[in-house]
Protein backbone atom coordinates (compact mmCIF):
# COMPACT_ATOMS: atom_id res chain seq x y z
CA UNK A 1 0.00 0.00 0.00
CA UNK A 2 1.14 3.31 -1.26
CA UNK A 3 1.39 6.60 1.46
CA UNK A 4 0.88 10.18 0.04
CA UNK A 5 3.74 11.92 -0.07
CA UNK A 6 2.29 15.09 1.41
CA UNK A 7 -0.58 13.84 3.97
CA UNK A 8 1.30 10.53 4.68
CA UNK A 9 -1.83 8.56 4.53
CA UNK A 10 -2.96 5.43 3.08
CA UNK A 11 -3.92 5.58 -0.59
CA UNK A 12 -6.66 3.17 -1.73
CA UNK A 13 -7.20 2.63 -5.40
CA UNK A 14 -10.29 1.38 -6.74
CA UNK A 15 -10.07 -1.09 -9.71
CA UNK A 16 -13.20 -1.55 -11.99
CA UNK A 17 -13.55 -4.66 -14.41
CA UNK A 18 -13.75 -3.23 -17.11
CA UNK A 19 -10.53 -1.03 -16.24
CA UNK A 20 -9.07 -5.03 -15.21
CA UNK A 21 -9.65 -6.31 -18.73
CA UNK A 22 -8.07 -3.48 -21.02
CA UNK A 23 -4.81 -4.58 -19.47
CA UNK A 24 -3.93 -0.99 -18.98
CA UNK A 25 -0.60 -0.73 -16.96
CA UNK A 26 -0.79 -0.16 -13.54
CA UNK A 27 -0.33 4.15 -12.52
CA UNK A 28 0.53 4.51 -9.21
CA UNK A 29 -1.18 7.86 -7.82
CA UNK A 30 1.76 9.72 -5.59
CA UNK A 31 -0.98 12.12 -3.94
CA UNK A 32 -4.03 11.06 -2.04
CA UNK A 33 -7.37 12.71 -3.74
CA UNK A 34 -8.29 15.27 -0.22
CA UNK A 35 -4.39 16.92 -0.76
CA UNK A 36 -4.68 16.95 -4.94
CA UNK A 37 -7.73 19.06 -4.78
CA UNK A 38 -6.24 21.73 -2.84
CA UNK A 39 -3.90 22.87 -5.89
CA UNK A 40 -5.66 24.87 -8.03
CA UNK A 41 -4.95 24.97 -11.86
CA UNK A 42 -5.08 28.09 -14.19
CA UNK A 43 -7.48 27.54 -17.20
CA UNK A 44 -5.59 28.67 -19.95
CA UNK A 45 -8.32 29.89 -21.94
CA UNK A 46 -8.87 32.83 -19.57
CA UNK A 47 -5.07 33.42 -18.26
CA UNK A 48 -2.96 36.18 -18.46
CA UNK A 49 -1.85 36.26 -21.89
CA UNK A 50 1.97 37.46 -21.08
CA UNK A 51 2.16 35.85 -17.69
CA UNK A 52 -0.15 33.41 -17.27
CA UNK A 53 -1.83 34.24 -13.75
CA UNK A 54 -5.70 32.97 -12.94
CA UNK A 55 -8.31 35.65 -14.45
CA UNK A 56 -11.48 35.70 -15.86
CA UNK A 57 -10.62 37.44 -19.35
CA UNK A 58 -7.65 36.17 -21.68
CA UNK A 59 -6.06 39.99 -21.72
CA UNK A 60 -2.43 41.33 -20.24
CA UNK A 61 -2.84 41.59 -16.18
CA UNK A 62 -2.60 45.28 -14.60
CA UNK A 63 1.42 43.77 -13.95
CA UNK A 64 2.32 42.75 -17.25
CA UNK A 65 0.60 46.13 -18.65
CA UNK A 66 3.68 48.19 -16.33
CA UNK A 67 6.01 45.68 -18.64
CA UNK A 68 8.18 46.97 -21.22
CA UNK A 69 8.33 44.41 -24.30
CA UNK A 70 11.09 42.77 -25.22
CA UNK A 71 9.76 40.52 -28.44
CA UNK A 72 8.13 37.39 -28.36
CA UNK A 73 8.00 36.33 -25.15
CA UNK A 74 4.70 34.96 -22.56
CA UNK A 75 4.76 33.37 -19.73
CA UNK A 76 2.31 29.62 -19.31
CA UNK A 77 1.53 28.81 -15.73
CA UNK A 78 -0.45 25.24 -14.69
CA UNK A 79 -1.52 26.18 -11.12
CA UNK A 80 -2.37 29.03 -9.06
CA UNK A 81 -0.02 29.95 -5.98
CA UNK A 82 -2.01 29.25 -2.95
CA UNK A 83 -1.35 28.12 0.51
CA UNK A 84 -1.15 24.35 -0.91
CA UNK A 85 1.64 25.46 -3.42
CA UNK A 86 3.57 27.14 -0.89
CA UNK A 87 3.57 24.22 1.71
CA UNK A 88 4.84 21.99 -0.97
CA UNK A 89 7.56 24.45 -2.27
CA UNK A 90 8.62 25.08 1.60
CA UNK A 91 9.13 21.27 1.95
CA UNK A 92 10.26 20.26 -1.79
CA UNK A 93 12.62 23.23 -2.39
CA UNK A 94 13.44 24.81 0.79
CA UNK A 95 13.95 22.01 3.07
CA UNK A 96 15.10 19.93 0.48
CA UNK A 97 12.95 16.23 0.07
CA UNK A 98 14.02 15.13 -3.33
CA UNK A 99 11.19 12.26 -3.36
CA UNK A 100 8.22 15.47 -3.25
CA UNK A 101 9.23 15.87 -7.17
CA UNK A 102 6.88 13.28 -7.78
CA UNK A 103 4.22 15.26 -7.03
CA UNK A 104 4.19 17.23 -10.69
CA UNK A 105 7.07 15.35 -12.73
CA UNK A 106 4.47 13.66 -14.96
CA UNK A 107 2.66 16.85 -15.44
CA UNK A 108 5.23 19.23 -15.97
CA UNK A 109 6.73 16.54 -18.21
CA UNK A 110 3.67 16.42 -19.82
CA UNK A 111 3.63 20.28 -20.05
CA UNK A 112 7.02 20.31 -21.45
CA UNK A 113 6.13 17.72 -24.66
CA UNK A 114 3.17 19.47 -25.53
CA UNK A 115 4.70 22.81 -25.85
CA UNK A 116 7.10 21.34 -29.15
CA UNK A 117 9.81 23.38 -28.73
CA UNK A 118 13.03 23.17 -30.19
CA UNK A 119 15.09 23.53 -27.18
CA UNK A 120 14.14 23.37 -23.21
CA UNK A 121 15.93 25.39 -20.96
CA UNK A 122 16.01 25.61 -17.40
CA UNK A 123 16.39 28.73 -15.21
CA UNK A 124 19.85 27.88 -13.23
CA UNK A 125 20.26 27.96 -9.28
CA UNK A 126 23.85 29.54 -8.21
CA UNK A 127 26.33 26.78 -7.63
CA UNK A 128 26.17 27.72 -3.98
CA UNK A 129 23.02 26.85 -4.00
CA UNK A 130 22.88 23.90 -5.97
CA UNK A 131 25.63 22.14 -3.51
CA UNK A 132 23.02 23.59 -0.24
CA UNK A 133 20.31 22.05 -1.60
CA UNK A 134 21.58 19.52 -3.62
CA UNK A 135 19.37 19.93 -6.61
CA UNK A 136 17.90 22.19 -8.93
CA UNK A 137 14.08 22.06 -8.33
CA UNK A 138 12.97 22.94 -12.10
CA UNK A 139 15.38 19.47 -13.42
CA UNK A 140 14.10 17.37 -10.42
CA UNK A 141 10.77 17.38 -12.04
CA UNK A 142 11.56 17.07 -15.81
CA UNK A 143 14.56 14.30 -14.78
CA UNK A 144 16.00 14.16 -18.12
CA UNK A 145 19.32 15.98 -19.47
CA UNK A 146 19.07 19.53 -20.24
CA UNK A 147 21.07 21.75 -22.74
CA UNK A 148 22.61 24.21 -20.06
CA UNK A 149 21.67 27.38 -21.84
CA UNK A 150 21.80 29.76 -19.14
CA UNK A 151 24.29 30.03 -16.48
CA UNK A 152 23.98 32.55 -13.18
CA UNK A 153 26.46 35.20 -12.76
CA UNK A 154 26.81 35.08 -9.45
CA UNK A 155 28.49 31.34 -7.42
CA UNK A 156 25.80 32.43 -4.72
CA UNK A 157 22.94 34.99 -3.69
CA UNK A 158 23.92 38.00 -1.22
CA UNK A 159 19.96 37.67 -0.70
CA UNK A 160 17.54 34.86 -1.59
CA UNK A 161 15.16 35.78 -4.46
CA UNK A 162 12.10 34.76 -2.03
CA UNK A 163 13.31 36.72 0.46
CA UNK A 164 13.34 40.02 -1.60
CA UNK A 165 9.86 42.10 -1.54
CA UNK A 166 8.58 43.24 -4.89
CA UNK A 167 10.35 46.10 -5.30
CA UNK A 168 13.89 44.42 -4.29
CA UNK A 169 12.78 41.84 -6.90
CA UNK A 170 12.19 44.68 -9.29
CA UNK A 171 15.82 45.81 -9.10
CA UNK A 172 17.51 42.85 -9.60
CA UNK A 173 20.08 43.49 -12.30
CA UNK A 174 20.46 40.91 -14.71
CA UNK A 175 21.82 37.50 -13.35
CA UNK A 176 22.53 35.29 -16.14
CA UNK A 177 24.76 34.69 -19.03
CA UNK A 178 25.16 32.44 -21.93
CA UNK A 179 26.58 29.57 -21.38
CA UNK A 180 29.71 28.71 -23.87
CA UNK A 181 28.73 26.71 -27.26
CA UNK A 182 24.61 27.54 -26.85
CA UNK A 183 23.18 27.54 -30.06
CA UNK A 184 20.07 29.55 -30.43
CA UNK A 185 19.70 31.47 -33.65
CA UNK A 186 16.32 30.81 -34.90
CA UNK A 187 15.00 28.36 -32.28
CA UNK A 188 11.68 28.45 -30.29
CA UNK A 189 12.96 28.03 -26.73
CA UNK A 190 10.81 26.70 -23.85
CA UNK A 191 11.96 28.62 -20.60
CA UNK A 192 10.92 26.00 -17.40
CA UNK A 193 10.73 27.63 -13.71
CA UNK A 194 9.31 27.19 -10.73
CA UNK A 195 7.71 29.90 -9.55
CA UNK A 196 6.16 33.49 -12.06
CA UNK A 197 5.76 35.82 -8.89
CA UNK A 198 7.27 39.29 -10.08
CA UNK A 199 8.33 38.00 -13.75
CA UNK A 200 11.57 39.84 -13.35
CA UNK A 201 13.48 36.35 -13.09
CA UNK A 202 11.88 34.84 -16.32
CA UNK A 203 12.29 38.60 -18.32
CA UNK A 204 15.80 38.57 -17.10
CA UNK A 205 16.35 35.13 -18.93
CA UNK A 206 13.91 35.97 -21.81
CA UNK A 207 15.62 39.31 -22.68
CA UNK A 208 19.17 37.39 -22.97
CA UNK A 209 18.21 34.67 -24.63
CA UNK A 210 16.35 36.77 -27.25
CA UNK A 211 19.38 38.91 -27.85
CA UNK A 212 21.51 35.99 -28.36
CA UNK A 213 19.05 34.73 -31.48
CA UNK A 214 16.40 33.14 -30.15
CA UNK A 215 13.49 33.10 -32.48
CA UNK A 216 11.28 33.26 -29.34
CA UNK A 217 10.69 32.14 -25.58
CA UNK A 218 7.67 30.60 -23.77
CA UNK A 219 8.08 30.43 -20.28
CA UNK A 220 6.48 27.73 -18.54
CA UNK A 221 6.42 27.52 -14.61
CA UNK A 222 4.58 25.14 -12.09
CA UNK A 223 2.69 28.12 -10.24
CA UNK A 224 1.56 31.99 -11.02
Amino acid sequence: MLACLLCHNIITTRFTLPWILSWQPVMRPVVCSVCWRQFVRIDRATACSKCGRAQKRPQPCTDCQRWPEIGPFHNEALFEYNDAMHDYFQRYKFQGDYQLRQVFAKIMQQAVVQRCAEICLVVPVTPTTLQTRGFNQVAGWLAAPLAPGLMTQATAKSVPQSKKDRQARLRTPQPFKMAPNTILAGRRVLLVDDIYTTGRTMRHAATLLLENGAKSVTGLTLAR
